[in-house]
This record gives structure tokens, C-alpha cells and sequence, in this order.
């Protein structure tokens, strides 16, 4: 055993072995706790849109929503401009106050609503905080807002003071929520479809990114620097092509949902899987191995970036900006538009096609400024020059 020991550690590929299993905890760790650091703390990044109707107590439930919730909120005067905003998801939720709601709270016969309106297709965290700050509205309402705009509207039909603030405060259970869900998600399955789908993408784009890599140093000993180049391009698009329809229908088959098809599943997936591709292989091409460290720490920012399992509103500066640049962000954008419904995948698309324009553009300038042969550098035979 002590020989077999002392064998596996004379080979460099088991120091590299540990150092990377070492690396991933360290560049994890880092990423994630500096990624997700004060998070809760940004609430104000979230907007919510109101919408009154309301002529009335309208006016002063908006100016007590803005002095009590924690985010921002936004009046938006018609309910249609507001639909078009959470689907686009510029608003996280919308309240909606009705025509006649003050002459509900003050009539006593009818029950007042609030209606309240969320997008689905966003990180789990929006709907679980919508959802809560949805019930706090409501109690804010009830308890301060409809009190006090009762006790108004009486004390202005010369009701006696202490009159028109004991009914104010009659009627302060008098408000209802009712909540409605845009582009709904089917079970905790297919909302972490999206980080899974980009998991999995880039992962996969890296191991075959290094295996490229190898036989590229194997090959270039009879090929030229562009025809391996050629090759890696070949290879990738009919690569992206073969693994996007696998994990499309694999998706599908188990269950997941897709608002917009297979056909759109497949094909968005596939652009973004082309461009993990070269994306991991550019580091390769121009730092060889060494590459590998870097697509390690691209991983990790861009699951703590990309908005899939956070929302990227509530991130910091400096990954708010990471994102902008990291394929992932647009892969999950338009997952979740095809997956759940949304604006549609232009914008996403659009990103996806820039971030891989500029990929094929550094590793074609690193294969050209590339001097001498790549193979010999990792010791193996060369006759001619890549």
C-alpha cells in the first residue's frame, strides 16, 4: 500500500486532482458568502407598483405604503401599463385599489378589496416575499389606512369626532386581499429548472472543454492552429445541438412545463449551451490548462449572479455588473420566459449571441497570436508549427 501510495503521488495528475477539489471549496466559499452578503439588506432594490382607482382613501394608503414597506413603491396609473411592467418583471407585484373601495370601507356592507397581483416566473425568493408583504399590506390597511380614512370621511359629514373614530375602528377588519399569479409554476421542480438547466450546461461545457483541450494537443502535431480551431468550432455547434435535445426532452419527460414549446426550449437551450462551450474553451485556448481555474470561478459567479436562485435586484454593484457580462444571466432570463411564460427571448437571445461574438472573436485572436506548437510545449511529437 505505502508503494502504491508514493506511486499515485509521483504523478502530477493527483497533486492537480486534490488541488482542484481544494480550489472549488476555496472559490465557492469566497463567491457565494461575498455574493450573498447583505442580501436581505436590499429590499429596497424591489419595486412594487400601485394602482388606485380610488379617489378617496386611494391617495392616503399610497403615501402610507411608501413611509411603511421596505421597498420601493411606485404609483402606475393604468392597470394595463402595470401588467406590462411585473411582466417584464420591472415590478415585482402589483396592488390594485378599486373604483368604490372607500365607499365599501365606510358603507359596512360590502367587504373591500385589495387585489394583488405576482409574477410567478421570477426566483422562489419574489413570491415568497410578495406573498408576505402582500398580508402586511393588508394589515397596514385594516389597522392604520382604513381607520383613519373612515374616521375622515365620517368626521366630514359632521359625525361627532369621537363618533366617526369609533366607527373608523369598527371598520378596520373590513379589508380583504385577493391574490392573483401570472405565468404560475408547477411545483418547486420546475422552478429550479432553470439553475439546474445552467448547472448542468456548464458543468458539461467544461469537462468537455478540457477534454477538447487534450485532444487538440494530440492533434496539432498533424494539423494546423486553424483547422484544429475549425475542428473545436465543428464540434461545439454539433455538440451543442445533440446535448440541447437531450436535456430539453429529458426536462419535459419528467414533468417540466414549457409555456412557449418544445421546439423554443430546444433551441434557446442550445444557444446557450453553445456559448457555455466557448466560453469554457477560450480559457483553455488561452491559458491551457490553467484554464480550468478560471472556468471554476466563472461557475460559481455566474450561479450567484445569474438570478436564478436569488433575485439579481438584490445583489451588490459589483455582481449586478458581473451579470450583465456572464451568459448565464441571459440563459436563465429566457429559461424562464419559454419555461413559465414572459416578455418573450429577444432580449436574452440577443445577449446570448454578443457574449458568444465576443467569445469566438478572443479565441480566434489567441489561435492567431499563438507561436510555436502547442503539442511540443506539452512534450509530445511535433513536426510542423500550429
Amino acid at each position: 500500500m505505502r508503494k502504491t501510495l508514493q506511486a499515485f503521488f509521483k504523478r502530477p495528475t493527483t497533486i492537480i486532482g486534490i488541488a482542484t477539489a481544494l480550489l472549488f471549496q476555496l472559490i465557492f466559499s469566497v463567491v457565494w458568502m461575498t455574493g450573498y452578503a447583505g442580501i436581505s439588506d436590499r429590499t429596497e432594490n424591489l419595486t412594487v407598483g400601485v394602482v388606485s382607482e380610488d379617489e378617496m382613501l386611494g391617495t392616503t394608503i399610497i403615501e402610507n405604503l411608501k413611509q411603511t414597506l421596505p421597498v420601493q413603491v411606485r404609483e402606475v396609473a393604468e392597470l394595463s401599463s402595470a401588467e406590462t411592467m411585473l411582466n417584464e418583471r420591472e415590478l415585482q407585484m402589483i396592488v390594485h385599489i378599486p373604483a368604490g373601495f372607500s365607499a365599501k370601507v365606510t358603507g359596512g356592507e360590502e367587504t373591500a378589496v385589495l387585489n394583488y397581483t405576482i409574477n410567478e416566473s421570477n426566483p422562489q425568493m419574489i413570491k415568497t416575499m410578495m406573498s408576505g408583504m402582500a398580508a402586511q399590506i393588508t394589515s397596514t390597511v385594516n389597522k392604520q389606512a382604513v381607520a383613519s380614512g373612515a374616521a375622515n370621511v365620517l368626521g366630514g359629514l359632521n359625525m361627532p369626532q369621537a363618533q366617526a373614530a369609533a366607527v373608523g375602528a369598527a371598520l378596520s377588519e373590513r379589508v380583504v386581499s385577493e391574490m392573483q399569479m401570472t405565468n404560475p409554476v408547477q411545483g418547486i421542480n420546475n422552478q429550479m429548472v432553470p439553475m439546474m438547466m445552467v448547472l448542468a450546461s456548464y458543468v458539461g461545457a467544461m469537462i468537455m472543454a478540457q477534454n477538447l483541450h487534450l485532444s487538440s494537443l494530440a492533434v496539432r502535431a498533424q494539423a494546423g492552429r486553424w483547422q484544429v480551431f475549425g475542428a473545436r468550432v465543428v464540434i461545439n455547434v454539433a455538440a451543442a445541438v445533440v446535448v440541447s435535445l437531450a436535456g430539453s426532452a429529458f426536462v419535459l419527460a419528467l414533468g417540466g412545463q414549457s409555456a412557449q414549446g418544445f421546439l423554443a426550449l430546444w433551441g434557446f437551450q442550445a444557444l446557450f449551451v453553445l456559448t457555455f462551450m466557448f466560453v469554457a474553451q477560450m480559457f483553455l485556448i488561452i491559458f491551457g490548462m490553467a484554464g480550468m481555474l478560471f472556468n471554476i470561478l466563472t461557475l460559481s459567479a455566474q450561479l450567484v449572479s445569474s438570478g436564478a436562485m436569488m433575485p439579481r435586484e438584490m445583489l451588490s454593484d459589483f455582481y449586478q455588473g458581473l451579470s450583465s457580462i456572464f451568459p448565464a444571466t441571459y440563459a436563465v432570463e429566457g429559461s424562464m420566459n419559454i419555461l413559465f411564460g414572459g416578455p418573450g427571448i429577444e432580449h436574452a437571445a440577443l445577449g446570448l449571441l454578443y457574449v458568444l461574438g465576443v467569445v469566438v472573436a478572443v479565441s480566434a485572436l489567441a489561435t492567431a497570436l499563438r507561436r510555436g506548437n502547442a503539442g511540443a510545449k506539452a512534450g509530445l511529437p511535433s513536426s510542423r508549427p500550429a
